[in-house]
């Protein structure tokens, strides 16, 4: 098309199941895998260590600018992701983590440091990148652009049951749905009226909402728009 790697683009809020598709996908096409939303919070993480306020935009941009983080994938299709040497795979999942990447991600600045390390995971086979603006903004020329929404309330419980498992709540309780159904909103409002890139589906996507749908469906349904291109397996995910 341009003479380089070709990009699939999953895009949408969180807990619309982003992450497991775009892993999927890339185990399907041995391609490339982009965690964007993992370098906005690695750059809060990375901010947070040397006590910096996450509004400081120039110097929490001077930060996503020099971020030493390397993305590896594990047994289980497991990402592994280290920062400075450290793994922060656990770290960065946590609601605190999630919150204040949104807050740097709303800072034009960091926007810009990040984009272009962004754009250096495009490389051969191809990449599969998750975010929120890799099909508006990031890889506007993307071969297909996917958008994947869902109910607040069912995000929040797929959030609540991810932090029951992985015990990720920083109290070790269990935080209440109602608390993370506002957060929820909160972020979803954030992201969407931000000036700087803001989360709305690309006008040339592919949209599903994934309320009511397993894991299974949303994978064969992003298959079968990949597959126009690229060889995929009919079978669905086990």
């Amino acid at each position: 098309m341009n003479g380089m790697a070709p990009v699939i683009t999953v895009d949408g809020p969180g807990g619309v199941g982003k992450g497991t598709l775009c892993q999927w996908l890339a185990t399907q096409l041995g391609w490339r895998l982009l965690d964007s939303g993992a370098l906005y919070r690695l750059t809060a993480l990375a901010a947070q260590r040397r006590n910096l306020p996450l509004d400081d935009e120039p110097q929490v941009a001077t930060i996503a600018a020099g971020l030493d983080v390397e993305f590896t994938a594990g047994e289980s299709g497991i990402l592994h992701i280290i920062l400075d040497g450290e793994e922060v795979s656990t770290a960065i999942r946590r609601e605190t983590a999630g919150n204040a990447a949104s807050q740097v991600a709303a800072l034009p600045q960091v926007r810009a440091a990040l984009l272009q390390r962004q754009r250096d995971f495009r490389q051969f086979p191809g990449l599969i990148a998750d975010g929120r603006d890799m099909g508006t903004v990031v890889f506007p020329d993307a071969e297909l652009k996917l958008f994947l929404t869902a109910d607040p309330g069912e995000r929040a419980r797929r959030r609540h049951n991810q932090l029951s498992e992985k015990n990720l709540s920083e109290n070790k309780m269990n935080v209440s749905l109602a608390a993370l159904e506002r957060e929820i909103a909160v972020r979803d409002a954030r992201d969407i009226h931000r000036t700087a890139a803001p989360l709305t589906p690309a006008a040339d996507a592919k949209i599903l909402d994934t309320t009511h749908l397993s894991i299974a469906q949303v994978c064969e349904w992003a298959a079968q728009h990949a597959r126009l291109q690229w060889p995929i397996p009919t079978h669905q995910q086990d």
